[in-house]
């Protein structure tokens, strides 16, 4: 098993690792509409950890955005490149994320992440990071909506209401933060909504009807069940032969349950 390790100027510390995401930001495409909706591929990326033994799966499942079809999957099993630290998720989840969409055999498409673009505090969520490192249409498909709320959400599928943030807060760049920086969409009738964001190179209203195509039957969509799935099934492979981290104490024979990222509390 081949075991990624992150790249040697990785960012060590919170202080770097927001310096790189500054850096970054500027380079994020918000005026390209991207892909049509139903045409073409689309990537569910996800990704599970197990933190004794120091390790970080990814998966990387391809669909046919018609037919909702897998088409290619890959995986790929690294360190846990980063510390735990709410708003930098990203920097322990890249190089596993990227080794796996670099495994594909096809490009990848519209990629959606189980995660933020820019409904992100520093607006440049793991969608964001992630289109702009590779130049993929990205979108950001979250459980929770982070440090975001919204007004009330009608009950019928398809319904939204815009993400903003609270009163008080300001931009990066020091303005006061008004934007409409993602949207609650209700994808199932009176189930909970999904927070959607635009990550790289896709319009906001876009992102929200693929988001739509993708969750016929479940509130989730179908590229992030199926790449759930697949980096579970990845990590509880890789532990069984993987040594806990030294000092993590003895874990139970055989593999770990995969833990997936803990929803992240307000900076």
């Amino acid at each position: 098993m081949k075991i990624i390790e992150a790249p040697a100027d990785w960012p060590a510390d919170a202080a770097r690792a927001r310096a790189v995401q500054d850096g970054l930001r500027a380079r994020v495409i918000l005026d390209e509409p991207g892909p049509p909706p139903g045409t073409g591929l689309v990537t569910g990326v996800d990704v599970a950890y197990d933190d004794e033994r120091d390790l970080v799966a990814a998966a990387a499942v391809v669909l046919d955005a018609g037919t909702l079809a897998v088409v290619a999957e890959a995986t790929a099993v690294g360190r846990i490149a980063f510390p735990y630290v709410p708003g930098l998720l990203a920097f322990r989840e890249l190089p596993a994320v990227l080794a796996a969409l670099e495994s594909l055999p096809s490009d990848p498409g519209l990629v959606v992440c189980d995660g933020y673009g820019r409904a992100h505090p520093r607006r440049f969520g793991l969608a964001s990071h992630l289109g702009v490192l590779t130049g993929l249409p990205v979108i950001g498909v979250a459980k929770n909506p982070f440090v975001f709320s919204h007004d009330a959400l009608g009950a019928e599928r398809g319904d939204t209401a815009a993400l903003r943030a609270p009163a008080g807060d300001r931009r990066p760049d020091g303005e006061a933060a008004d934007e409409e920086v993602g949207r609650a969409l209700r994808t199932q009738r009176g189930v909970k909504p999904v927070y959607v964001s635009v990550g790289h190179r896709v319009g906001l209203d876009n992102a929200c009807a693929h988001v739509l195509r993708l969750t016929p039957d479940y509130r989730l969509p179908e590229t992030t069940r199926r790449a759930d799935r697949l980096c579970r099934q990845a990590l509880a492979a890789a532990t069984v032969s993987a040594a806990p981290r030294p000092g993590s104490g003895s874990p139970p024979t055989g593999a770990a349950p995969a833990a997936h990222r803990p929803s992240p509390p307000p900076e």
